[in-house]
């Protein structure tokens, strides 16, 4: 295997990125979890490969680092929007994934903004194990932390709201609840506080990837959950660890996201 790639991140959420459009790429998870390993490997909160599309300007796969496919990831696809919109001089690109088709557009030099779509509010749609009202999702590996709001942005997510994200031990309850009995396909598990009706604090302990520096479609469930709750307005500010995305639920339906983006360095995939 020789193949190129670029590092990128978005606000230090950071992915491996193959462009396979002129000559195909089916990673296996072997690969993935060789490639994305912070020891030994190049590392990477995600393993993202773009190929040709029929209807749209690319296609999208994302994988997490245990070689496990996700259907969306919404720090990657700005990385991703960009690199094609620098390609083609153009102010909008349009993208196949696993999750939907989803339009990104520029937002500065290096800042993309990004239709994620409407939130998938059903419980099948997570899915969980059986029918619950999905404003609040009663999770026993919560303990004291109360019901989980839950959705999906073309991956599953639970949001908590808590007093204080800093006071919450990510890295205990993170993967307690993502393994869940009431998530048959594991969950992204989002800790949020709402500082107002416009600012929201937000860590996130990622499906198979764990506590990660920023996570574009929880911050984009986090909104959600905050405003079907009563406790923020449709637009506003979350503050991940890496830094700032703004977050809003438009009247259509769709949640849009725009961030910073960065390049970290190219090299060869062997």
């Amino acid at each position: 295997m020789d193949r190129p790639f670029i590092k990128m991140n978005g606000l230090g959420n950071d992915f491996i990125i193959v462009d396979a459009r002129q000559d195909g790429f089916d990673p296996d998870p072997g690969t993935i979890r060789r490639l994305a390993a912070r020891s030994g490997g190049i590392g990477c909160d995600q393993f993202v490969v773009i190929g040709r599309a029929q209807e749209a300007d690319a296609t999208v796969r994302f994988w997490n680092p245990d070689g496990g496919e996700a259907g969306a990831c919404g720090n990657a696809t700005r990385c991703v929007a960009w690199r094609l919109l620098e390609e083609s001089g153009g102010e909008e690109v349009r993208l196949e994934t696993a999750g939907g088709r989803l339009r990104a557009w520029r937002r500065g030099p290096m800042r993309v903004a990004v239709d994620m779509g409407r939130p998938r509010l059903n419980w099948r749609a997570l899915p969980l194990a059986g029918p619950a009202d999905t404003l609040a999702v009663p999770v026993p590996e919560a303990g004291d932390l109360g019901a989980a709001t839950c959705l999906s942005m073309g991956n599953p997510h639970a949001v908590f709201f808590v007093a204080s994200a800093e006071a919450i031990d990510v890295g205990h309850l993170g993967p307690r609840i993502e393994a869940s009995p009431v998530f048959p396909e594991r969950v992204n598990v989002g800790f949020a506080v709402v500082h107002d009706r416009s600012h929201l604090r937000l860590r996130v302990w990622e499906r198979a990837a764990g506590l990660t520096r920023a996570c574009g479609s929880g911050a984009c469930a986090a909104l959600v959950a905050a405003v079907r709750r009563g406790l923020a307005d449709p637009q506003a500010l979350v503050a991940l660890d890496g830094g700032d995305l703004e977050i809003a639920w438009g009247v259509d339906g769709h949640v849009h996201m725009t961030g910073d983006v960065e390049i970290e360095f190219e090299g060869r995939l062997s």
